[in-house]
């Protein structure tokens, strides 16, 4: 199995704070969601959305896939973007991030790469910035669908962290000191989730 072929772009949340759906988010005319996968498409061949509102999304080419557990929040959408993934490392990002870093990913598919040759790997590589947990533009191991599955069956806590701390995952967190190094995209942890943070952003750009 290939290490780094899939993607996974989770699209279940509420958007209860912008009012509308952000799945059906647009910017200069783009559909959002459409622009993140279409960026993805330069680094990953597999490009899965995680979606409880298959409707949306009519004549789309990435593979549409829902929760197998409902109202879990965002550990459900991993797993069930896990599960279908056809790589060993899952490239995972929420639907209301615009900003991607095409070196960033590369540097992190190069730094699994070294710890897969030395035998020394982490199930998860996510950064920490700004001192910070950030938890999604990062890579999940495929093989965690079954522990996540299991959390949620057994935990009365949801959180992506709560999993984290619980189960003892081996993390690899990207610190602030890499991301000034290699000047990575400071924008690139943007999401969202308000009206405001969607007026902000388009006077931006």
């Amino acid at each position: 199995m290939d290490n780094f072929k899939s993607a996974v772009i989770l699209a279940g949340g509420k958007s209860s704070r912008m009012e509308f759906d952000k799945q059906c988010l647009f910017i200069n005319k783009k559909r959002l969601i459409f622009e993140v996968a279409r960026k993805l498409e330069k680094h990953f061949d597999d490009i899965t959305i995680v979606t409880n509102k298959k409707e949306y999304y009519k004549d789309c080419k990435y593979n549409l896939v829902s929760d197998e557990m409902k109202n879990m929040g965002p550990l459900a959408g991993i797993s069930v973007g896990l599960k279908q993934s056809l790589s060993n490392y899952v490239y995972i990002i929420a639907c209301d991030m615009p900003n991607i870093d095409d070196r960033y990913i590369r540097y992190m598919k190069n730094k699994i790469k070294k710890d897969i040759k030395s035998k020394k790997t982490f199930d998860i590589y996510i950064p920490k910035v700004n001192n910070r947990i950030q938890l999604f533009q990062g890579f999940y191991k495929k093989e965690l669908e079954h522990e996540i599955n299991e959390y949620l069956l057994y935990s009365s806590k949801r959180s992506i962290i709560s999993f984290f701390d619980r189960t003892n995952k081996k993390v690899s967190y990207i610190d602030e000191r890499e991301f000034k190094e290699h000047k990575f995209r400071n924008d690139m942890f943007i999401n969202l989730n308000t009206k405001e943070d969607l007026n902000i952003y388009e006077k931006g750009i």
